[in-house]
């Protein structure tokens, strides 16, 4: 588990490649030239780790462009302490940023392989979310809403009820919905039965699947 003064550098031509494309948030920066983001991949991988691109990690899933990572943690606008549900936990290396950003995040992953594997791998880096969990992201995890935040790392077909229901009045959910490219959507929850929606372009994830584990 080596981190270099290569990686190091790297890292650094990242941020500013990530800024370049607009993200200004100077916390998801320093996140992001924080996190030794070739520690979350495949030593195949390594020498790529941080070029600005998505690569597979275990279970057919991928550790997403650390641009759409920027871009999703920036439009949730955490504050510390902030109690943020993340669907998708995949390699970890979202749920890394939103522990930088100080959030309590609570995280769901419907791999069983890569939810035993994160679980180990990210308190060896020393990243502590408040509760892993091993289930069917649609459902969200009930039992700890509301949430301030809710961000969802896999392309949704529509938005889960369940999701919208576990958001505090006041909450921000962000989610890529569509079936081939998704559409990167923003909730903002206004009150008990209203939702403020803005819709920010096309991205491409891995599907969010339903009551599959």
């Amino acid at each position: 588990m080596k981190d270099t003064y290569r990686h190091q550098g790297k890292r650094q031509q990242l941020v500013r490649t990530v800024k370049k494309k607009g993200i200004t948030d100077e916390k998801v920066l320093a996140a992001i030239g924080k996190i030794p983001r070739h520690l979350f991949m495949d030593s195949s991988f390594e020498d790529h780790a941080y070029q600005d691109k998505a690569f597979p990690i275990a279970a057919d899933q991928t550790i997403s462009q650390p641009y759409t990572v920027a871009f999703q943690s920036q439009l949730l606008e955490i504050q510390k302490g902030d109690k943020v549900l993340e669907v998708g936990t995949g390699s970890g290396y979202q749920t890394a940023v939103l522990c930088e950003l100080g959030a309590k995040v609570y995280s769901i992953e419907r791999q069983r392989e890569l939810y035993k594997k994160t679980k180990t791998f990210l308190s060896k880096l020393g990243y502590r979310p408040k509760y892993l969990s091993f289930g069917d992201g649609y459902k969200g995890i009930p039992e700890y809403a509301p949430y301030e935040k809710i961000i969802v790392t896999a392309g949704a077909p529509e938005v889960p009820k369940d999701l919208l229901s576990q958001l505090k009045v006041g909450g921000r959910l962000v989610i890529p919905v569509g079936r081939k490219v998704q559409t990167m959507t923003l909730f903002v929850r206004k009150s008990n039965k209203e939702f403020d929606k803005t819709e920010y372009g096309a991205f491409r994830f891995v599907p969010l699947l339903e009551d599959k584990n």
